[in-house]
């Protein structure tokens, strides 16, 4: 039993509450636990110098702890620090993963991710919520006509595992990850299929067998958040 009472591969609670704020044409805040990110999408006519004449849209994503995040002021000087901008790339890399950009146009979908309160797995509640305010992005984009519904693919998911004390956990909390001798970040698509793998001994190397086992918690934690971020969907009328 884990200090939140979880089981050892729980998923913390889940939620995502849709379209927060007015704006940005998808939006959603979503909650992991006490990690809250404020996920918001914004659509922008025309694609990056090296991709004009393609047809094909294009998706990037921001990411940021905002100052008052953490146990100790953030800085804003840090915002766009290097870690910020590695976590940035992967939430970009996963979230291209839900759009068919051959459909989309000459048009970029900006993804901006903003912690509000980080207690571990901010980078994993990122790609979670992303995907849900670009479902609902693009779902505008098709109500207005100007996108096919194929434009929207399955969704993408987040988790993260690692080792503490040699157990096995899911999904860690900050108590957790910062004293994990091995540290995964993991993405998956509607299939189980993986998209990407991140990951750090911080001591001994991981054993084959050991990867294996926590690759298998991963998936079976990212289909939790799979069935959460489709019933969350399904409230606005997307089934994906």
């Amino acid at each position: 039993m884990r200090l939140d009472g979880r089981d050892c591969t729980e998923v913390r609670p889940l939620t995502f509450e849709l379209s927060p704020v007015r704006h940005p044409y998808g939006s959603t805040l979503v909650r992991m636990g006490e990690t809250h990110v404020l996920c918001t999408v914004s659509v922008q006519e025309g694609v990056p110098r090296w991709q004009q004449g393609s047809g094909k849209g294009w998706l990037t994503a921001e990411y940021a702890l905002l100052p008052a995040s953490t146990h100790t002021r953030t800085g804003r000087e840090h915002i766009s620090g290097g870690r910020a901008q590695e976590i940035r790339r992967l939430i970009g890399r996963s979230l291209r993963r839900a759009v068919a950009l051959t459909l989309l146009g000459e048009r970029t979908l900006i993804v901006d991710c903003d912690v509000l309160q980080a207690d571990g797995g901010t980078r994993t509640a990122s790609i979670n919520g992303g995907y849900v305010a670009v479902a609902l992005a693009v779902q505008r984009l098709i109500a207005e006509g100007v996108v096919p519904p194929e434009a929207l693919l399955p969704p993408v998911a987040a988790i993260s595992v690692g080792v503490v004390d040699g157990q096995i956990f899911s999904d860690l909390a900050y108590t957790e990850d910062s004293s994990a001798q091995v540290d995964l970040n993991v993405v998956v698509d509607a299939a189980g299929d993986f998209i990407e793998v991140q990951g750090t001994a911080e001591g001994a190397p991981i054993p084959r067998g050991m990867l294996n086992a926590l690759l298998d918690v991963a998936a079976d934690g990212a289909r939790d958040v799979l069935r959460i971020q489709r019933e969350a969907l399904a409230c606005a009328g997307i089934a994906r």
